[in-house]
């Protein structure tokens, strides 16, 4: 079975365009039977992807720590919810579980797990295709400086590669090639 991991913020942010394309990409893991695995709160972006995908009726993998559960408040309703001790185990089986990533607009805890993952790829940690779902541009700052990074010297050239991008779901799916 396929599994992405999405990153996603536990604020819905202030665009109503977030929540909506949100449920776009949640659709679309549903029909091509693709299985969410995320951070397992019911706020949010995060909510809104797994809330859509279990309308559809399809499968969503919830991984959190303890101290986390009343602080992001654990979705009551996912297929399977995985309770871990540190943020550490959470990203590891996050990742053991994914076969791909895809970062969802967010803040501070989203662009660490996006940094942590493309500099995971980087060093040959894994293959895993990792894409941006640049709702309404979200992410476009974030490539100028990618871009400006690279052409600073910063990061190879053929490390852009690693960070996949697309504002349409059915492209972004797509692109990963699961």
């Amino acid at each position: 079975m396929k599994r992405i991991c999405v990153f996603a913020g536990s604020s819905s942010g202030n665009d109503p365009a977030f929540a909506k394309r949100t449920k776009e990409l949640g659709k679309v893991f549903a029909e091509k039977q693709i299985e969410l695995v995320y951070g397992g709160a019911q706020s949010g972006l995060m909510g809104v992807m797994a809330d859509a995908i279990l309308e559809k009726g399809g499968k969503v993998t919830g991984i959190m720590p303890s101290h986390l559960f009343q602080k992001e408040i654990a979705h009551p309703d996912i297929t399977t919810m995985i309770e871990v001790e540190t943020m550490h185990e959470r990203k590891a089986k996050m990742s053991e579980l994914a076969n791909g990533y895809i970062a969802l607009p967010g803040g501070f805890g989203t662009f660490e797990e996006l940094f942590e993952t493309v500099s995971w790829a980087q060093m040959g940690l894994h293959e895993k295709p990792l894409a941006l779902y640049n709702i309404e541009g979200y992410y476009t700052p974030l490539m100028n400086l990618i871009n400006h990074a690279i052409e600073a010297g910063f990061v190879p050239e053929d490390n852009r590669r690693l960070i996949l991008e697309s504002n349409q779901p059915d492209e972004l799916v797509k692109m990963m090639k699961l």
